[in-house]
């Protein structure tokens, strides 16, 4: 989940990956720890911690894009990439992806 509005640049909020493909859907609470069950690992956000870090626009509304890529082979990343390091590491194994756009003001 990213916010490409931040002024600083796209500001990434939380990375998640190696999400099970029989998996229906996330809890609703996830800890912030790099290794979770079923494979799961998350990554490092623009906070610089491990897990999600919520929305706090500085002012006005934000695009907040959420990206699911599905890939051809289960890769075997540690826990703790950053977005560049994990959409390097899938390359060309991404076989296809859906994306989610919300809308935040505070």
């Amino acid at each position: 989940m990213d916010d490409p509005d931040a002024p600083s640049g796209t500001f990434v909020h939380w990375i998640v990956y190696n999400i099970p493909s029989k998996l229906g859907g996330l809890p609703e609470v996830i800890p912030s720890e790099p290794y979770l069950s079923e494979g799961i690992r998350q990554g490092v956000n623009s906070f610089g911690n491990i897990g999600y870090g919520g929305p706090y626009p500085p002012g006005g509304a934000h695009r907040y894009m959420f990206k699911l890529y599905a890939t051809d082979t289960p890769l075997d990343l540690e826990a703790g990439l950053n977005k560049h390091e994990l959409l390097s590491a899938m390359g060309g194994h991404m076989i296809s992806g859906a994306g989610l756009m919300g809308i935040y003001e505070r």
